[in-house]
């Protein structure tokens, strides 16, 4: 029977964590048999399932026609139940119910690339998580409910790969043309993390033994001609197995483990249980086709997906508002990995870079919301930095205040109380509290509110006593959803500098946190606090909030001067390269002298770039005209800023004078057999033709152009490419022209040919409409959708005048074909009402255009907010 579906739910309707209950039901077991065609998919599925608490048994669905319905063996009729487009109610079942249900879906039409999809000609892939289950079959979609799957996949044998969750128990033929197989995932899992992938793919192998001496085959999948690009995600998969069980005991569960690329794909990647599906550009590597960043985010990528296992999936969220309990730990968790693949400083200076581009300016505008939301309308939407950056914060500053060894006891106690369960943040805290000693409840804070501290310091040296006393007040800007905001237990590490010698004090303080880090820390948990320091002989210079123990806004009265001295003499690399920002965007915003700046980087730069050249080049970081203009509440001009911040640029390059150009001939990553060595010194390289760039000598060109020619790093090759077409050199378009011949064939470098070109300060509408009308742009691949207007987004100027008709355009284009794709894009536009007028009121009425134009609940959600201030 085809049952037509009697909508009533309201598509924008606001769901609360206050609201919270139980399922009725919970799911015992479920058997799937998912039979693939080229028109459609026949789903059938046996649910064995529990009452829990009195109630309906609730089962939701999308964009499913159901076929039949089948209650403990009897045919179900209409009156028997209710039907809407969101979910299939029956009211009065029994305790216990065996319910079979028959669907048919659309994958082959299925563009929002949710629940089963066709991604590309020959493949066929899942992406579950929050709610895309229920677009394959009804079930209760949500992670609270864990039930042992079994899943059986027929197709075409045209498509020779038939993958689930969990172990292979049995493959077989159909007549002449099909075949299926049968996999069973003997870990109970919420249904977010069911994953299958029919398609036409190669696979690399290997293997893994882990801890307790299970074997482990390893597998990923991709296009055969990608499959050289996957050694280096392989190796990251086997150090992360390693890491995960001396760092966290936590051995691997299954027999095997499965990794599959997919370029058609809205996330980075997906931890479903024992098959994660990949996007290409967080699993393929290699350093002819991907830049040094690259290789870094898929082996942090890898391992972070890897980590999930255990904290994501043997232990889940209990409802989505609980999201930063496994994204917040796991990015923590990933972050600390990838420190011990490059400088540990310059990992931290990337991921704060990172928190300060993104979250910050996030907490700080209309899409403000506590790391746990108290309440939603689309749940897609709060997959922000705010949830997965300012989570990992949380957790780093829980693990900074215990120390490893203590920090490692909490973990072991979560594990051992919550392993195959769904929970909570409050639970999480309670393990850690519990498993450590040291009681952590205040943390909860920071999970339940919005908005970035701003921590007020003040120094004070008493001469005569050789005490230096240093106070402290932290406040919270007025959030008009959260009236009731508290102080935040801040974890301040310090220390103090001789400003004579420039060596470190040993601190003397009662009020300091002993533990294994080398730092003083001092743990700031009221609105006010002073903390004294005795034996100080110098009025010293502090430096506060060292490796950023904490993520708020410092406001401390420094001089220019004692910045330049922490820019020469701080030890901890982290806080070299933020006294260098905060020097910077004084400059920058404040109109303070640059020559203190330049002094210290003239002092410092050429000895460092022999011992530790990855932190040198981030020492020359200049903060970007998008990071400035998201300090400005009011009157931004992005043309200002972008103006000031060339002055300096090139004010800089003429200051250094010669140094570019000999540091650039003499750098040579080739001879580096480290890694991170060679990483520094490409990064140095690209540097210094970019300054030299600035000192107007023609000459850089042919040099950039030999670079470019030579290597077979891409890395070099493109950093020289940006450099040529920036400046618009005589030999930039031979160079495009050259660069997509080579790469035409391969997608992810592609995507940085139109990156380079949409990315140029000096791209025009014309230059953008053009990238989007060639003929290898496709709206239909979110990576090369994001090619384009992620470049565009890196220059302020052109984002907030021609960009803007650009993003609308495309937020209305994917309100149905791809929402979350859609929602994402317009959060580009998110802080209009901090520019100056005219241009304020002229992107304020394009949104108000928008608005009736919108129909998804992910882009409706986002526009209502962006324009609610």
């Amino acid at each position: 029977m085809n049952i037509a579906a009697n909508p009533h739910v309201q598509a924008d309707q606001t769901v609360y964590l206050k609201d919270y209950q139980k399922p009725s039901f919970l799911v015992e077991s479920i058997n799937l048999d998912i039979q693939v065609y080229d028109d459609h998919t026949v789903v059938e599925s046996t649910l064995v399932m529990n009452r829990q608490t009195a109630g309906d048994l609730v089962l939701l669905g999308r964009d499913l026609e159901l076929k039949s319905i089948v209650l403990n063996g009897k045919n179900l009729e209409v009156g028997q139940y209710q039907l809407d487009h969101e979910q299939l109610v029956i009211t009065h079942a029994p305790d216990q119910v065996i319910l079979n249900t028959q669907v048919v879906i659309h994958p082959e039409s299925n563009t929002q690339l949710e629940g089963l999809y066709k991604a590309g000609g020959d493949l066929f892939v899942t992406q579950n998580e929050p709610e895309g289950f229920r677009k394959i079959t009804f079930y209760p979609d949500r992670p609270d409910v864990l039930a042992e799957f079994t899943t059986r996949v027929e197709a075409d044998k045209k498509f020779p790969v038939l993958l689930a969750n969990g172990n292979l128990l049995e493959t077989g033929t159909v007549g002449e043309n099909r075949h299926f197989a049968i996999w069973q995932d003997p870990t109970k899992k919420p249904s977010y993390l069911f994953a299958c992938v029919i398609g036409d793919l190669a696979v690399l192998k290997d293997h893994y033994t882990t801890s307790e001496g299970r074997e482990v085959a390893l597998e990923i999948y991709a296009i055969e001609k990608d499959i050289p690009k996957c050694h280096i995600a392989m190796e990251a998969l086997k150090h992360s197995m390693r890491w995960d069980e001396e760092h966290y005991g936590r051995p691997y569960d299954l027999d095997n483990y499965m990794i599959v690329a997919v370029s058609q794909f809205n996330m980075g990647a997906m931890e479903n249980k024992g098959l994660n599906i990949f996007n290409t550009s967080c699993v393929l590597a290699d350093e002819e086709y991907t830049t040094d960043a690259a290789i870094m985010r898929v082996q942090s990528v890898i391992a972070h997906e890897y980590f999930h296992n255990w904290t994501g999936n043997r232990i889940t969220c209990r409802d989505w508002f609980q999201l930063c309990l496994k994204e917040g730990l796991t990015v923590f968790r990933d972050q600390s990995f990838s420190e011990d693949l490059q400088s540990a400083a310059v990992q931290r200076i990337d991921d704060v870079a990172v928190l300060k581009a993104h979250q910050f300016p996030e907490d700080a505008g209309p899409l403000s919301h506590p790391p746990r939301p108290d309440h939603f309308v689309e749940i897609n939407n709060f997959y922000t930095a705010t949830v997965y950056e300012k989570g990992a914060e949380i957790n780093r500053m829980m693990s900074t205040l215990l120390g490893k060894e203590k920090f490692r006891q909490g973990t072991d106690e979560y594990f051992h109380r919550y392993d195959g369960q769904a929970v909570t943040v409050e639970d999480w805290v309670n393990a850690l509290s519990a498993g450590s000693g040291v009681d952590l409840s205040n943390f909860l804070t920071w999970y339940n509110q919005p908005g970035t501290p701003k921590l007020e310091a003040k120094g004070e040296y008493d001469e005569q006593n050789h005490v230096y006393r240093l106070s402290f007040k932290q406040s919270l800007k007025v959030h008009p959803k959260y009236p009731n905001l508290k102080a935040v237990p801040v974890p301040v590490a310090l220390a103090l500098f001789n400003a004579e010698t420039g060596e470190q004090y040993t601190l003397h303080c009662q009020d300091l946190f002993v533990n294994e880090v080398q730092d003083g820390v001092y743990l700031f948990d009221q609105d006010t606090a002073t903390i004294e320091f005795s034996n100080v002989t110098q009025k010293p210079v502090v430096s506060l909030l060292r490796n950023f123990s904490a993520p708020v806004n410092l406001d401390f009265d420094y001089s220019d001067d004692e910045l330049a001295f922490l820019i020469e003499y701080e030890t901890n690399g982290f806080n070299q390269w933020q006294a260098s920002q905060t020097l910077l965007e004084r400059i920058l915003l404040k109109d303070h002298a640059v020559e203190p700046y330049i002094k210290a980087i003239k002092n410092t730069l050429p000895d460092l770039v022999k011992k530790d050249p990855l932190l040198a080049s981030r020492l020359f970081d200049v903060p970007t005209e998008g990071y400035l203009g998201s300090r400005i509440d009011h009157d931004y001009k992005p043309e200002a800023i972008q103006e000031k911040r060339n002055s300096v640029l090139e004010t800089l390059a003429r200051e250094l004078g010669a140094f570019w150009k000999e540091t650039y001939l003499s750098l040579d990553p080739s001879l580096q057999n480290d890694f991170s060595q060679a990483m520094g010194e490409r990064a140095l390289k690209n540097i210094m033709l970019s300054m030299m760039a600035r000192q107007g000598d023609d000459s850089v060109f042919d040099l950039a152009y030999t670079q470019y020619s030579q290597t077979k790093n891409m890395s070099e090759r493109l950093g020289a490419l940006r450099v040529l077409v920036w400046n618009d050199a005589p030999q930039a378009q031979n160079a495009l022209d050259d660069f997509y011949r080579r790469y035409k064939d391969e997608a992810l470098s592609l995507d940085q040919w139109f990156m380079v070109q949409a990315a140029n300060p000096n791209a025009t509408a014309e230059t953008i409409k053009a990238l989007t009308e060639h003929p290898d742009y496709d709206l239909g691949t979110p990576n090369r959708v994001r090619s384009v207007s992620g470049g565009l987004s890196n220059n302020p100027v052109n984002a907030w005048s021609f960009g803007v008709e650009h993003y609308i355009g495309l937020a209305e284009y994917f309100d149905e074909k791809n929402p979350i794709l859609g929602s994402r894009l317009l959060q580009v536009l998110s802080r209009w009402y901090t520019l100056a007028e005219p241009q304020r009121g002229n992107v304020q009425n394009a949104l108000k255009d928008l608005q009736p134009h919108v129909k998804s609940k992910n882009v409706k959600e986002t526009l209502n907010s962006i324009l609610s201030v």
